[in-house]
Parts: C-alpha cells; structure tokens; sequence
C-alpha cells in the first residue's frame, strides 16, 4: 500500500483528492491537513510514504511545510500541488526537497501515477518545468565550489557522462538513446550516481550541477 497524506486549505480540494486516490486499492488515505503546520505534525505522526502539499496555504506556507516534513520524516516524499505550472513557488519547493510537482487540473489517472511514481522515488516534472527549472538554476550565480568538484571526482567516467545528461532535463530513454545502451543500463547508473552523491532525486541532480558551475548553459563541464 502506498500511504499518502492530503494537505490543502480547501475542504472540497482534499475531499475530491480523496476520492479519486482511493479509486486505486493501493492506495490509503493517512490524513488530511489544513494547513502546513497540520501536515507536518501528521507526517511525523502516521509517517506517509507521500504527502501531496498544496504551495498556498495560510499561516505556515507549503514551501515551508515541505522543509519541515523532510527534514523530520526524511523517508517521506512529497508531491507540490500547484494551480498553474509556472508558479513562482514551484522553484522553491523543488529545492525544498519536493519530488516533484502536479497541477489541479491533471487527469485522475495522472494523478494516481504521480503518486506511485514519487513513492517509487522517480522525481516528477513536466519537460517543459523541467527545462524552466535549468533555466531558473543555470541564471542564477555559479557557486563552483572544491566541496562539489570532489562529490563529483567519486562518479566513474560513464556516471558523470549520465549526471551531465540529467542536468540538461534528458529522461532515461533520451540518455540512453544517445549514449546508444539500453535504458536499463541508465536507470542503474542513475541510482549509483543518486547514491554516490547523496542526491534524494534527479531534481537535485539539476540544482548541484548548475548551481555548483560544474554544468555550464552550455552544457559544457567546468574542466
């Protein structure tokens, strides 16, 4: 079963979430929250695998909540609910340490999807917020530190070919099409290079490459 956590100011919002998610029987609802502080005292308490975190809530906000979820339940993962895909906020919450992000509006069975998808530990991102997600990082001042050279200086040659791939937005299929292996070949070197880095997800494989000025706009490694 995968157990998720509904946190939305909106009383019809959680309760439609609700409904559609237990349409999958692996699915069970753990609790609802109201509000951000709501859902951190519930993620510590029924320990959900996943906790769908609406950005807009009153008092303690869904940037914030998510900080504090996974910093006190670190196994849990959370999904941002947004409104619109551009929301200035989503940029927030992905450094956060969100997995990912879903609008309002998706189809039920997107959302069941992006549910075992999060729980599975893939991060979910639309091309198009992933491309603006590189474009948000890659504009921002390169921090080149030696502490994210030497993080990187444990990844084998083909790792670090694949890490590179990532940052760009490329999906597994993508990678391995160009780097002409099989997909599977890539899935595992993307756990490996996730492991080595102490990465959550491939999200945070897009922040350290270009807010470390290891991944240039380019696309080109820092020698």
């Amino acid at each position: 079963m995968t157990r998720v956590l509904i946190a939305d100011d909106e009383d019809l919002m959680r309760a439609g979430l609700a409904e559609l998610l237990t349409a999958d029987p692996t699915i069970e609802i753990a609790g609802q929250a109201a509000t951000g502080r709501q859902a951190i005292d519930l993620a510590v308490t029924v320990a959900p695998d996943v906790v769908l975190m609406d950005v807009r809530m009153p008092g303690t906000d869904g940037i914030t909540a998510t900080r504090e979820v996974l910093r006190l339940a670190p196994e849990t993962k959370v999904l941002i609910l947004t409104t619109f895909e551009h929301d200035e906020y989503v940029f927030s919450a992905l450094r956060a340490g969100a997995s990912g992000f879903l609008v309002k509006r998706s189809r039920p069975e997107d959302l069941i999807a992006a549910v075992h998808a999060v729980h599975a530990g893939d991060a979910l991102l639309s091309p198009s917020v992933t491309r603006l997600l590189i474009d948000h990082v890659a504009g921002s001042p390169a921090l080149a530190d030696s502490t994210a050279i030497d993080r990187l200086a444990a990844l084998t040659p083909r790792e670090r070919e694949v890490f590179t791939q990532v940052a760009r937005g490329l999906t597994n299929r993508e990678i391995a099409a160009e780097l002409v292996v099989e997909e599977s070949t890539i899935r595992t070197h993307v756990k490996r290079l996730l492991m080595k880095l102490g990465l959550r997800d491939r999200i945070q494989v897009v922040i350290l490459a270009y807010e470390s000025g290891l991944v240039r706009p380019s696309n080109q490694e820092r020698s």
